[in-house]
């Protein structure tokens, strides 16, 4: 199809983008918030496909770019803020929102731990529990639950409740990360240590 993967891995953050799109119009009378719901998932998924994709694509189809490292970064990194952000503003009250933007935020801390580690042993950390994938299959089934709950009329919100349990998997996976990559490194210094 002639696709690039750095042009794909700009696509995920069309994807995002319109994710959270789709949640800041479900205060909309146009359509019923069960479509913006789904739609909302549907471009979640649409962007692991991109953050899948793209690196099949410069791996296995061979044509990865000198600058290819750049952009298979940073697109995450908007997609990240701009879904989970949206999402605690779907949440429609304060704890939502601020849970929302402290999950935005938390996501970038673990990626960013997992660059800084990456950049001193050379080898990226992605355990979990609460890694990419895992916030968005979480986030793909708020939207899917709300899509539910909203069709039958069920006033019951788990936005922020689900939110807070993203930003746990979150605290519980910086810290895990850190301590990895605190570990390899006394290893490696001890290791470096010439023998007496």
């Amino acid at each position: 199809m002639g696709l690039r993967p750095n042009f794909v891995s700009l696509m995920s953050v069309v994807f995002a983008a319109g994710t959270a799109a789709s949640l800041f119009l479900l205060s909309s009378a146009h359509l019923p918030k069960t479509v913006f719901w789904i739609l909302a998932a549907t471009g979640v998924q649409l962007r692991l496909l991109c953050n899948l994709m793209d690196g099949m694509l410069a791996v296995e189809g061979g044509l990865k770019t000198p600058n290819g490292d750049l952009y298979n970064e940073f697109p995450d990194r908007l997609s990240d803020i701009l879904i989970l952000a949206s999402l605690g503003f779907a949440g429609s009250d304060e704890w939502s929102t601020t849970l929302g933007w402290l999950c935005a935020c938390g996501a970038l801390t673990t990626a960013c731990i997992r660059m800084h580690g990456a950049s001193l042993l050379g080898s990226h950390d992605f355990r979990g529990p609460m890694a990419k994938p895992q916030r968005m299959a979480v986030v793909t089934f708020t939207c899917l639950t709300m899509a539910f709950l909203d069709s039958e009329n069920l006033p019951f919100n788990p936005v922020p409740w689900i939110l807070g349990v993203i930003l746990t998997g979150i605290v519980i996976t910086v810290f895990r990360r850190l301590s990895h990559l605190s570990r390899a490194l006394k290893y490696r210094a001890e290791a470096s240590k010439p023998e007496a």
